[in-house]
């Protein structure tokens, strides 16, 4: 196991930015720290590289507990939102910087400068100073840096958020890319989900300090712990319902459940791909008006109002849309055809709640 942390706590003035959280990172993952701005996600990749030390808990990297290791000793290569570049210093000298201080000799030095130079993109570059760069320039530099002296774990700290939406996306792809090449250990921090889902093997996503769910993509995707991930976690409809009869209503629907009692109020959550549409109002049991239509490039995503007023999302394929010769104000049949029970904020589900909840697809609707 690369990197353990057991019981992690971290207070500034008696206020918890992190509260007693535990994961590990397997040799060789790429794993994203999710969550919104002051989770504790920075917080736990800077005591991870020791630029802050636990009030609590340990840290273990590859197998040795570190939390009094100085960070110089701990070969952990970082990479800063910032960049952090020295302003003086060409791009060879800046990638060079910890080979000198870890007193590689010279043909080493320029040995793994130009390895990483070509390896990053970076060719023509090697003289030009940090000013001369773009802002995607400058994070491959600061990659580089990081990387060159073969860190046993790479932390990024926000890496792709000072550059436009093109060179974000060219620089998530690079980073899959460089991971596949070198296989180290990975640890990136971002609040951007969709980045998240596209580059890790697996998320843990924070809340409030605390540790919300680990998970890979697809499960923290399709299987939220609860509904701050749920709602974190793409788009997803939820409504508050009350069970009567054995069956969770709100707004018209009705979700069938199991292991509930009558009276109690559930969660209801359905990710727009689950909401199955159709032009034939005899095909399913309850009706909506199609509101407003929203381009999303391959896909288009669907709002929709039921008789009771009740707003709902529903995704398809474009090619479904003009099959289908949907336009705004038409009415139109849906069911859900997937839904999930989730939990409250900071309660759980009791084990005979059966959580996931699946309809057959009929032929040739929905995608």
């Amino acid at each position: 196991m690369s990197i353990e942390l057991k019981n992690i706590t971290k207070q500034f003035g008696g206020v918890s930015a992190v509260n007693d959280v535990s994961f590990t990172v397997a040799d060789g993952q790429l794993v994203a720290l999710l969550g919104p701005s002051g989770c504790g996600k920075t917080t736990v990749l800077r005591m991870i590289s020791g630029l802050e030390a636990p009030t609590d808990g340990e840290i273990f990297v590859r197998g040795k507990r570190v939390n009094d290791v100085p960070v110089q000793k701990r070969n952990i290569g970082f990479v800063f939102q910032g960049y952090a570049l020295f302003k003086s210093m060409s791009v060879a000298d800046n990638i060079a910087f910890g080979l000198k201080i870890k007193k590689w000799s010279k043909p080493d030095r320029i040995a793994r400068v130009a390895e990483l130079i070509d390896l990053l993109g970076l060719k023509d570059l090697e003289n030009r100073f940090p000013h001369q760069l773009s802002g995607g320039q400058r994070q491959r530099v600061a990659l580089a840096r990081a990387l060159a002296p073969k860190p046993d774990v790479l932390l990024l700290d926000e890496p792709f958020a000072a550059v436009d939406a093109k060179i974000r996306q060219e620089l998530r792809e690079m980073l899959v890319n460089l991971h596949h090449e070198l296989n180290v250990t990975t640890i990136f921090v971002t609040h951007d989900q969709e980045e998240a889902m596209e580059v890790s093997n697996r998320i843990v996503i924070f809340d409030k300090g605390r540790l919300a769910q680990i998970g890979t993509p697809r499960e923290v995707y399709e299987e939220p712990a609860s509904e701050f991930v749920a709602r974190f976690i793409g788009v997803m409809n939820v409504l508050d319902c009350e069970v009567r009869e054995g069956v969770a209503r709100y707004g018209g629907l009705e979700f069938p459940t199991h292991g509930v009692t009558d009276g109690q109020r559930l969660r209801i959550g359905f990710r727009p791909y689950a909401v199955q549409v159709s032009n034939d109002l005899t095909a399913h049991r309850h009706f909506a008006v199609l509101r407003h239509t929203y381009f999303l490039g391959v896909l288009l995503r669907l709002e929709l109002e039921l008789p009771s007023g009740l707003i709902i999302r529903a995704r398809m394929s474009k090619e479904e849309y003009t099959r289908l010769h949907l336009t705004e104000g038409r009415e139109v049949s849906l069911q859900i055809r997937q839904y999930r029970v989730l939990a409250r904020e900071g309660e759980s589900l009791p084990p005979e709640v059966s959580v996931t909840h699946s309809l057959p697809l009929s032929p040739g609707e929905g995608i």
